[in-house]
Order: C-alpha cells, then sequence, then structure tokens
C-alpha cells in the first residue's frame, strides 16, 4: 500500500508538471521536423501529443518512455515507434537544468520485443479473426457471442485466466487440461496456434469493453418511424396529455443531439449527458404532510420511506414526520407518467416518439 502511495504521488506530481508545461506552451506546437506526423499519429489515440513539450530527456529515456507505451497497448510497427524515440530525442532533449528523470530503455531487441510477454498483450487483429472462428466453433455457446458469459459459462471478459494471459501463456495451460468444447472435442485437440489466435480474439473483447472501445460509441438512435411516434405521442402513450409540439417541445429536435433527446425521453428526471444542470432545469418532487391537528406542512422531498418522511419547507427550514395511521402524506411526483411508462411502452415505442421529437425543429 505504500509504494502503491507512493506511485500515485509520483504521476500526480508528473500530471501536476505536464499541464504546467501545456499552460506554458499552450500557443505552441510539436516542433516541424521529420517524424512530428507518426507522433501525433501513435500518441494522439490516448493523449494530445503536445502533453511531451516542455520535457527534456536522452534518446534512452525517451526510448524508456515509449517501451512503457509500447507495453500500455499503444499500437504502431518497429519502424514508427523507432521514428517517434529519432523524432523526440532530436528536438526535444535535456534542458540545461537536467533531464528528467524517466525508466530507461531495457536492453535487447527492438521496442516491440521490449514490452515483453509480462506487459500487456498488443492485440493482432488478424490473429483476432483467425481465433473468432475456433471462439465460433468451440466456445460461443456457453460463452456468449461477445465473451460475456451466459447462464451455461462464465464471462470471459471478466476472467482472472484471461486477463493475466500474455499470448495463449495462462488460456493454454488452463484449456489443455481438458475443458469440454461445444464441438464435442476436447481442449487438448487445440494446437498451440489456435490457441494464440484465440488468445488475441479473448484479448480483443476485452479492450472492446474499455472507455476507448466501440461497445461505448453512441449507437445511431434514429432508427423508428416518425408517423408511428405522432401517433403513439398523441394516442397511447398520452404524452400530448402534457406536453405540446408547438408548445413546451417547440424546437426540441434542433436543442438536442438524438441520444440526448432519447434519455430525456425514457428518464426526464436525469441530467443529460454533457448538459449543465441549471436552475429550472429539474423539477423537483413535492410533498404536503397533514398532521393529525390539520395543520400541513408542504415542501420539497428529501426522503420518504414506510416509517419517516423529511422535506424542507419554503422557507429553507429542514422538517421531518413520523409516519403514523393519523398522518396523511401526499407525494406529488412531475414525472409520475414517465415512470410508470416504463412499464408500458416497447423499445419500438421509444425509438418511434425519439425519431418524432427529432422532427420538432
Amino acid at each position: 500500500m505504500k509504494q502503491l502511495a507512493i506511485w500515485i504521488l509520483v504521476q500526480a506530481a508528473m500530471g501536476s508538471a505536464a499541464l504546467y508545461a501545456q499552460g506554458q506552451h499552450s500557443a505552441a506546437q510539436l516542433p516541424d521536423a521529420p517524424g512530428r506526423d507518426t507522433v501525433k499519429k501513435i500518441c494522439a489515440t490516448c493523449h494530445p501529443a503536445e502533453i511531451v513539450l516542455g520535457r527534456g530527456m536522452s534518446r534512452e529515456q525517451w526510448g524508456g518512455v515509449v517501451s512503457n507505451m509500447i507495453g500500455r497497448g499503444a499500437k504502431g510497427s518497429e519502424e514508427e515507434f523507432a521514428q517517434v524515440v529519432d523524432y523526440l530525442a532530436k528536438n526535444l532533449p535535456p534542458s540545461a537544468a537536467g533531464a528528467a528523470t524517466a525508466r530507461p530503455a531495457r536492453k535487447g531487441g527492438g521496442l516491440l520485443a521490449q514490452a515483453g510477454a509480462s506487459d500487456k498483450q498488443v492485440v493482432d487483429e488478424v490473429a483476432a479473426n483467425r481465433g473468432k472462428t475456433t471462439y465460433i466453433a468451440n466456445c460461443i455457446t456457453c460463452h456468449g457471442p461477445k465473451g460475456r458469459g451466459t447462464d451455461q459459462g462464465a464471462d470471459l471478459v471478466r476472467s482472472l485466466v484471461v486477463l493475466s494471459d500474455r499470448y495463449g501463456d495462462k488460456i493454454g495451460p488452463f484449456l489443455l487440461k481438458g475443458h469440454p468444447m461445444q464441438s464435442g472435442a476436447q481442449s487438448a485437440g487445440l494446437t498451440h496456434a489456435q490457441i494464440v489466435d484465440l488468445s488475441h480474439f479473448l484479448h480483443q473483447k476485452v479492450e472492446d469493453t474499455l472507455r476507448t472501445g466501440p461497445y461505448n460509441k453512441v449507437l445511431n438512435v434514429l432508427t423508428g418511424d416518425p408517423k408511428a411516434g405522432e401517433a403513439y405521442f398523441n394516442g397511447a402513450g398520452k404524452c400530448s396529455t402534457c406536453h405540446s409540439p408547438t408548445g413546451d417541445l417547440a424546437g426540441i429536435g434542433k436543442k438536442y443531439e438524438p441520444p440526448v433527446l432519447q434519455l430525456k425521453t425514457v428518464f426526464p428526471q436525469t441530467v443529460a449527458f454533457g448538459h449543465r444542470a441549471s436552475a429550472g432545469t429539474k423539477k423537483p418532487v413535492t410533498v404536503a404532510v397533514t398532521l393529525p391537528s390539520g395543520e400541513t406542512v408542504t415542501g420539497v422531498l428529501i426522503e420518504m420511506d414506510d416509517f419517516n418522511v423529511s422535506l424542507r419547507d419554503a422557507s429553507g427550514q429542514y422538517r421531518s414526520f413520523k409516519r403514523t395511521p393519523e398522518v396523511k402524506v401526499e407525494k406529488n411526483d412531475p414525472y409520475e407518467a414517465h415512470v410508470a411508462l416504463l412499464d408500458q411502452y416497447t423499445d419500438k415505442d421509444i425509438h418511434d416518439v425519439v425519431a418524432y421529437l427529432e422532427t420538432l425543429k
């Protein structure tokens, strides 16, 4: 734990230094020299390439940084990584005040070889495609099309065997113990090459779930029928009893992007991603508590369960009451109709309504 704490402090210090450097060079860009486009291509996938501005290191130190990035999953050829190191070493050399510290490059082989089997596996897309064939033939029934598991098999994306595996070194021994296959064959029949390909496919599925993976990209939600959506809006959905396309919803299709529009349609009480909360954005749930004496206290609901109810009245005072048979509680939720619809409408209804609302420009 102590080592982890020290590591976090070091990373925070480096991050602060980088932010300071970015502030100092806010108007600056990477020097215009051979290799700059390659640096941007390789590095900008995870962070702005200009983050290195203000750092001066030796060729060996830059090699260590690039080697570390390869171990974390940076993609590129041996020639491209060599070009990145050459560019950084020539254009961002050690400053007169002294070179920044970095992990030296490990000896022996190119930068890709230095990443080693103990670091993050670099997925070979071609091998992953071959591994997909093996997976479909032997594993998909129990573990699902994305490796997320079923009632018959484990979630391989969260499997410790898969996560610790590097190029089949853990998956291979596990399978070769005689793990059953859906084809009826024993896993001992898989060749070493098939196991390595399978390893690439499974690591690809793990990477798909990361923040930069395809599963986190917003999908096209405009798949419904606007006419059917209008009919549902004015008919079965009873949306028109509270909303009007020429009133409160006028221009809503121009105000929000389709994914945000869908979120606000299904969960209007939620502040949509990409939008800050502001006064009046969310309508409060209110409550009226009538006491045995006949006094009624109203305010914004804070919390309510089977035993107590608490609120904040118009003056801002916190009030709390025990719920007894003599105490009458009336809750007013402005989103109650939307909550009720969650049990009623289908996916098609939702997509149709969103397609209709998107036309209200």
